[in-house]
């Protein structure tokens, strides 16, 4: 939304131990690591384009330049809901967050710390991250350690969204323990 430095991470610390910035990442990674990463963690179909852009554009430090060379690749369609650079820079940050891998950490670590008939409830806000959330709590049911509490994803109503448009990719799954597990 403004203008900064193209970090991404949640954690700012500027050690190593926390992973590469997106600027390193946009700067260092070859076209076609940049194609994949934007493809599978923002699930952008104009990858490719976008990815040479970005190589073309180097040195990139602001999330300005970055959102005006992805802009200027993607090609503003008036159909679109989102910004073109959206997916971009949701790929960039959760690559750089391993965000995927904390999410599935957690559910990995959630029957061990949860007592019978405790709860868990996770809110996704990416397509990537409602089907690890599903698929677990399906093959947790399956295994007998949760008992799945929403068939289908809790979204948000028409009240919610006038409220919160940021609502409006947020999906709620919930499960309660089983004992005995």
């Amino acid at each position: 939304m403004a203008d900064g430095p193209l970090n991404m991470r949640m954690d700012s610390r500027t050690d190593m131990r926390s992973g590469p910035t997106a600027e390193q990442v946009v700067n260092e990674a070859d076209e076609r690591e940049l194609a994949d990463l934007i493809y599978e963690y923002g699930e952008e179909r104009r990858s490719w384009r976008i990815a040479r852009a970005v190589v073309h554009g180097r040195p990139i430090t602001t999330t300005g330049q970055l959102a005006r060379i992805v802009t200027s690749a993607a090609h503003l369609n008036k159909h679109e809901k989102i910004h073109p650079a959206t997916r971009t820079f949701q790929a960039l940050r959760i690559y750089v967050n391993r965000e995927l891998d904390e999410i599935r950490a957690l559910l990995e670590a959630a029957p061990k710390l949860l007592k019978t008939s405790a709860r868990l409830a996770v809110i996704s806000f990416h397509s990537l991250e409602d089907r690890i959330v599903k698929d677990s709590l399906r093959e947790g049911a399956r295994q007998g350690i949760w008992e799945i509490l929403t068939k289908k994803p809790v979204t948000a109503g028409e009240e919610e969204l006038d409220r919160n448009p940021r609502s409006r990719s947020a999906k709620l799954r919930a499960a309660e323990r089983v004992a005995g597990n």
